[in-house]
């Protein structure tokens, strides 16, 4: 097959041939994370993907979001392989709060010169985040912005879709007084407040200061906050599938517990969070007094170290949490729902 070329193009700043390139280095990285209902290969208009049998009424559910400006980390850092685990966490954790598996997920990177290799350590990351996750990186669009963003920087955001028996789909219908509120920790700041960060750091004006070690946090502060996103997915598919009644599940992002929580929360019910049930990560204790900031802002940015918040039935909360150990997460038991007319309380 002939490949296209235009000089002319190639002069207004866009190199055709790097977007071939690239496609050549991560074929075989997205074909990896391929799964039972793929259909074709990279290349096509589209992405195709059958539906899975054995549900009686099925539902799909979608997510989209991107990285923000931690990827002004990456530049900085020069480090592009764990961004796109971001990217995917951020679609495919939201997903699964509606108790939806995620099916397939779609990148798109838009960049000012595509360097094929770096465009290849972005992807790196795309197909790890789909490889926790369990579902396919069935397609994706990179596409080459001279003058809108300079060579060095990009921007990178997704799509997913998953699927769940409409019987099944997670609300808080069910929640009542007494559920047991359960914190699953996250691994940093995950992919959110980091406009914040870099304000209270001074990164922008001092990017250095990433690479400085701190003895506070074992490690640079570099390395602590370009850790990607913790993906949730398999743990909560595991409860699901061991008959855990989640009765509501809190992606705990931007806005932190006081946006986030009251989401999951049924009218007339409060959840009651104690942040004295489970250890503050260093990171957060750092920025809140470098920054001078106080903690009600705090937690009303950041996940403050728990990155997804469920609850469950009393009497199966013990179950939940041994579980949870057998999956590899780290999770505390945060509070209980009242009653009461605030949808969070945290003290």
């Amino acid at each position: 097959m002939s490949i296209s070329k235009s000089d002319s193009y190639a002069a207004a700043g866009v190199d055709v041939t790097a977007g071939y390139a690239s496609t050549n280095l991560i074929k075989p990285m997205v074909e990896s994370t391929y799964i039972p209902g793929v259909i074709g290969t990279l290349g096509g208009f589209g992405g195709c993907f059958e539906l899975p049998t054995g549900y009686t009424q099925p539902v799909m559910v979608s997510g989209t979001d991107g990285v923000g400006t931690k990827l002004k980390l990456a530049f900085l850092m020069d480090k592009h392989d764990t961004v796109g685990v971001d990217c995917v966490a951020m679609c495919v954790n939201d997903i699964i709060c509606g108790g939806a598996k995620p099916l397939f997920f779609l990148d798109y990177m838009a960049m000012g010169k595509n360097v094929p290799e770096r465009t290849a350590e972005i992807v790196k990351g795309v197909v790890e985040g789909c490889k926790q996750a369990g579902c396919a990186l069935i397609g994706g669009e990179t596409a080459e912005m001279p003058g809108l963003y300079g060579e060095d920087e990009y921007d990178l955001a997704g799509y997913s879709t998953g699927i769940v028996e409409k019987s099944k789909i997670l609300d808080s219908s069910a929640m009542e007084q007494g559920d047991v509120l359960i914190g699953l920790t996250s691994s940093g700041c995950h992919s959110n407040g980091f406009s914040l960060v870099r304000k209270v750091f001074d990164i922008d004006n001092d990017p250095d200061v990433l690479n400085r070690y701190s003895d506070r946090l074992g490690k640079t502060l570099g390395e602590v906050l370009i850790t990607p996103t913790k993906i949730y997915v398999k743990p909560v598919l595991n409860l699901l599938e061991e008959g855990i009644a989640i009765h509501g599940i809190s992606h705990i992002t931007g806005g932190g517990f006081y946006e986030n929580v009251p989401r999951m929360m049924k009218d007339g019910l409060c959840a009651e969070i104690d942040t004295a049930s489970y250890p503050l990560p260093e990171i957060f204790t750092l920025m809140a007094e470098v920054g001078n900031i106080p903690m009600r802002d705090m937690y009303n940015t950041f996940n403050m170290g728990i990155g997804m918040v469920l609850a469950v039935p009393a009497d199966q909360a013990d179950q939940a949490m041994e579980l949870l150990r057998h999956s590899g997460e780290t999770a505390y038991r945060l509070g209980v729902i009242t009653e009461g007319s605030d949808a969070v309380v945290v003290k």
